[in-house]
């Protein structure tokens, strides 16, 4: 359904609103920053770009951007939320275990025919 392939074991969290017609996807995962990019760098065949050091954030694109109908470019993002001494993202649902996640995985899915 998104056009990517979701990481095993991790939690889908929340699904916004991105505008021109998109949405991406959160999810959490308990596994380390850098277990997660070497996961997507394998299954997307792709060596992605980190894009920031402090909090280390890490971008595959996996389809065209279309600048006149697309708020975001198709891909994966993963963000490392335990860097820096916080204590990860917190799972929104009430009660939820685990109560927060270093690892968030954002997915922007690829439209039909926007495959790279």
């Amino acid at each position: 359904m998104l056009g990517v392939p979701v990481m095993p074991n991790v939690r889908f969290l929340a699904s916004y609103d991105a505008g021109r017609g998109q949405r991406y996807y959160l999810f959490g995962s308990a596994a380390g920053f850098a277990d997660v990019v070497a996961y997507y760098r394998t299954v997307l065949k792709q060596k992605g770009d980190l894009v920031f050091d402090v909090p280390p954030v890490h971008m595959f694109e996996v389809g065209r951007f279309r600048e006149e109908s697309m708020a975001f470019p198709p891909g994966v993002t993963v963000k490392d939320y335990a860097s820096g001494g916080f204590g990860g993202y917190l799972d929104p649902r009430p009660g939820a275990q685990p109560a927060r996640y270093p690892t968030i995985i954002q997915i922007v899915p690829v439209m039909p025919g926007d495959r790279r």
